[in-house]
């Protein structure tokens, strides 16, 4: 897994698999202090994986405060056998420190 494109494209075995300019809902209270984050996602920092789950950071923006800011770690997929399943893009995501 990594990162393409200078920061547009999470990549699993070289397949193109996540991209930015996407909204996600999260939940992330150290970015804003919206009940729920809309996030507008600019730009990939990193990616890693923790057991089977796929996590980024990303850096983006609240649609609805403004604030703007690099995340913790958010979930959005996982390793099942060699293959990669992502989250459901309308799933609240919790951001993890």
């Amino acid at each position: 897994m990594r990162v393409l494109d200078d920061g547009a494209w999470i990549s699993v075995n070289d397949d193109r698999k996540v991209r930015v300019s996407e909204l996600w809902r999260l939940d992330a209270p150290d970015l804003c202090e919206c009940a729920l984050t809309d996030l507008v996602v600019e730009n990939f920092q990193s990616v890693g994986v923790d057991g089977s789950t796929v996590e980024v950071r990303v850096y983006g923006q609240c649609i609805a405060c403004g604030a703007a800011g690099t995340t913790g770690w958010i979930p959005v997929g996982r390793v099942r056998g060699s293959e990669f399943a992502e989250i459901d893009r309308s799933a609240v995501r919790r951001v993890r420190r």
